[in-house]
């Protein structure tokens, strides 16, 4: 008796624990899925595909595999554990497969009746090329890195205008499979033919993405927005990187889990090429300097009544998106009779990931010299709109300058003036003033003549002879030195283009995107050339035309390749201070042979 009721209680626990772990199956989530050994073989290598459940089922249905052989399967496998408690149960069928022919195809739906219900996988695609010399040897880490490492330069834009921006960003790609560790660019692209400007990657941020219909994760490593300067088919030269990658093994440790390797990979984004548009001939307006985006056109004096003598300021402003450091400032026609000074350029531009934002202005001071009216006529500022496909001209409003007080241009006869002025009218009263009783004080007369005072006045100017042809001779040699007067006027033409770097020194970013700019300034300024025609290429050809000599326009060059380069690698004090003192050497050079 007391071995049949422990019978019966050990076979109630036995069912209650049996009871349990089905209840607990019953719970977990039904998983049908296909694996592949290799998603890319040689056209004499096998294919493993393994179609796997963690529940048992029945009616199970393989796809047809076309374009492959099957060479061995179904090979049927199952497994079933208890961990803490928990059964775990896999089954799968295996196939080993030949393939026919090369390119791309696909492994269909197989499909399975688990409870009743029929599940399905989802299908693969696998790519088969040619022969390999060592079909089926097993992957190597640089393989495994290979087949899940991908950078990739997106660029926003394949046909853009003339000046018209273009963001380029490369991203990597990175599957679950591995990890990156580091990396160092191998190769940065120098842009030629395009205005650049790098955007700091502050922080490497990772986002799940889908790329080429597969999960990964992706980083922006780098942001550059260009400007091309050339129209036609132009190449983005490529980004090539050395990535530091770990690689899982097939080795497991003492406790279990994965062993790593760690190996380098070299990925680049490739070539792209752009198709850049021309700006249209039609519609072109006369003044046209270059402007491309979206702007605002205006024009301001600091005030609009003075008196002669004082100054006044006047601001020529363009401000909005566009390329705003590659087109000049339109420059206002003003009256003889107003004294303008040469106008300070004020830039406040910020480059985002979109382009170039804010606005550039030329300051002038105005000194009229005599009383009046004098207008400031309309100016215009004409710029190409890329998402209309237009022109754009805008027009300033007109502008009079009233000097109140002052002395009046008669000979220069300018319109507007205030009259002469007109004789006063005497009143009964106008001797008021005098004093009836000047009580005068008498004063001891002296003899000048033969005094010391009339020594000095008779003689003093006899003794200035000497000064004055010391002082003319001197002015000669000056004159006559016409090499000296060049330079002089060289440096101080230098001095005037370069006080925009210099105030920058000490700040890498902004001391070269000035010197860029006051290089590229000064060669308008000289040559005449239009801001679209900025090309190396371009300036040297124009240099050996107007017989400058190779050294200095081979350090010109040079100076604008420090100026790209600056953007990739950190700069020092003393380098920036170098390359002021070339720029200023160079330009001196450049302005006395041109």
């Amino acid at each position: 008796m007391y071995a049949w009721e422990l019978t019966y209680r050990y076979l109630i626990v036995l069912f209650l624990l049996w009871g349990g772990t089905l209840s607990a199956q019953d719970a977990d989530e039904v998983t049908f899925e296909i694996k592949l050994s290799k998603e890319k073989l040689g056209i004499n290598e096998r294919l493993r595909v393994e179609f796997a459940m963690n529940k048992d089922g029945d009616n199970f249905n393989p796809p047809t595999f076309d374009g492959f052989q099957v060479i061995m399967g179904p090979s049927q496998s199952i497994s079933s554990s208890w961990i803490n408690g928990k059964r775990t149960f896999s089954k799968s069928y295996s196939y080993i497969l030949k393939p026919t022919a090369q390119g791309s195809f696909t492994i269909g739906q197989a499909a399975i009746e688990i409870d009743g219900e029929t599940y399905k996988t989802i299908p693969r695609k696998v790519q088969i090329t040619q022969a390999v010399a060592n079909p089926n040897a097993p992957k190597t880490a640089e393989d495994v890195a290979d087949e899940n490492l991908h950078l990739i330069a997106e660029v926003s834009k394949g046909s853009p205008y003339l000046n018209e921006a273009v963001t380029v960003v490369y991203k990597l790609y990175i599957s679950s499979n591995i990890s990156v560790t580091n990396f160092r660019p191998l190769d940065s692209p120098k842009y030629n033919n395009f205005w650049s400007q790098d955007i700091p990657v502050t922080k490497y941020n990772t986002v799940n993405e889908t790329y080429k219909g597969k999960p990964y994760r992706s980083v922006i490593l780098k942001r550059v927005v260009l400007y091309p300067q050339k129209s036609g088919k132009l190449e983005i030269e490529p980004l090539a990187l050395e990535i530091y990658v770990d690689v899982p093994t097939s080795r497991r440790d003492f406790f279990g889990s994965r062993i790593y390797t760690q190996t380098s990979k070299t990925v680049s984004a490739g070539k792209r090429t752009l198709n850049v548009l021309p700006l249209p001939e039609q519609g072109k307006p006369v003044g046209f300097s270059g402007a491309v985006g979206q702007f605002d056109f205006t024009v301001t004096t600091s005030k609009t009544s003075l008196n002669a003598s004082e100054s006044l300021q006047a601001k020529v402003e363009v401000s909005g998106k566009g390329n705003l450091k590659l087109f000049q400032l339109p420059e206002p026609e003003l009256p003889s009779a107003l004294e303008v000074y040469e106008p300070e350029f004020d830039e406040k531009v910020r480059t985002t990931i979109t382009g170039m934002q804010g606005k550039v202005t030329n300051n002038y001071t105005i000194v009229p010299s005599f009383r009046g009216r004098y207008p400031i006529p309309s100016i215009s500022f004409s710029y190409f709109d890329p998402r209309a496909r237009a022109y754009r001209t805008l027009n300033s409003d007109e502008i009079t300058i009233n000097v109140m007080e002052g002395p009046t241009d008669d000979v220069q006869g300018t319109p507007g003036l205030v009259g002469r002025p007109q004789i006063a009218v005497a009143t009964g009263s106008q001797f008021h003033f005098i004093k009836t009783q000047p009580n005068l004080i008498s004063v001891s007369t002296e003899r000048f003549f033969g005094s010391q005072k009339f020594l000095w006045l008779l003689f003093g100017p006899l003794a200035l002879i000497p000064l004055v042809l010391f002082i003319r001779k001197k002015k000669q040699e000056s004159d006559a030195d016409v090499e000296g007067n060049r330079l002089k006027m060289a440096n101080r033409l230098a001095k005037k283009y370069l006080s925009t770097a210099k105030k920058q020194l000490g700040n890498p970013d902004g001391f070269y995107v000035a010197l860029e700019k006051a290089l590229h300034n000064y060669l308008k300024a000289k040559l005449k050339i239009e801001t679209s025609e900025f090309s190396k290429e371009k300036i040297v050809d124009l240099l050996n035309d107007r017989k400058v000599d190779e050294a200095t326009t081979s350090q010109f060059i040079a100076l604008l390749q420090s100026c790209e380069m600056a953007r990739y690698s950190p700069i020092t004090n003393v380098q920036m201070n170098e390359d002021y003192v070339k720029a200023s050497e160079v330009i001196s050079k450049m302005d006395k042979q041109l």
